[in-house]
């Protein structure tokens, strides 16, 4: 189980995908990123009631070793730089 931090949105200049995210599991490259396309991503919600929201690696972003996560939800604008699961 790998640990990450919540980057932010995947984003264009006019759009925001709502479930699209930017991890960073400190990686070094795209190739140790590839690694892990297709794992499962959790992030728990950090108030008294823990709310667990899923979601799938689904491709690396970049060169430096970041990856684009799908959540089946979307999460909140709090998530970003928050920590997330990588099982």
């Amino acid at each position: 189980m790998a640990k990450g931090t919540i980057i932010q949105f995947r984003r264009g200049r006019h759009v925001i995908h709502e479930r699209h995210f930017l991890i960073d599991l400190g990686l070094k490259g795209r190739e140790e990123a590839n690694k892990f396309v297709g794992k499962e991503v959790a992030w728990t919600s950090p108030g008294k009631i823990k709310k667990v929201i899923k979601g799938k690696i689904s491709s690396p972003h970049g060169n430096k070793g970041l990856v684009r996560a799908v959540f089946k939800k979307g999460l909140p604008g709090q998530a970003i730089t928050t920590e997330v699961e990588v099982k």
